[in-house]
């Protein structure tokens, strides 16, 4: 069980790390908190899991929630997130994030 919690803290601190660098390399030069729901959607399709997974992990301040991300759990929620920032592209991708993963699952 330890192993797995390992593994899954190595994942995730991966992900986040790579999704820093690539974000950083091709965006605007805002904090990824500012992101809004319209510089999400512009993203592409191969990075919206990884932004997911970052937002999903880390709090506004930019420290990590958890030390565990629920994977499975995260990418139910992705195109949930993507129908509401169509909806709302000038809202918070961050907050739009953090409301989509404390609804109930349909």
């Amino acid at each position: 069980m330890k192993t797995k919690r390992v593994a899954i803290a190595v994942l995730t601190t991966a992900l986040i790390g790579g999704s820093t660098l690539a974000f950083a390399q091709g965006a605007p030069k805002k904090p990824l908190g500012k992101l809004t729901c319209e510089e999400f959607l512009a993203m592409d399709d191969t990075f919206k899991p990884k932004m997911v997974y970052w937002a999903a992990a880390y709090g506004k301040g930019g420290k990590p929630e958890a030390a565990m991300l629920d994977v499975e759990g995260t990418e139910k929620v992705i195109p949930v997130i993507i129908e509401k920032c169509k909806s709302a592209p000038k809202d918070s991708f961050y907050s739009t994030t953090k409301s989509a993963m404390k609804a109930p699952a349909k």
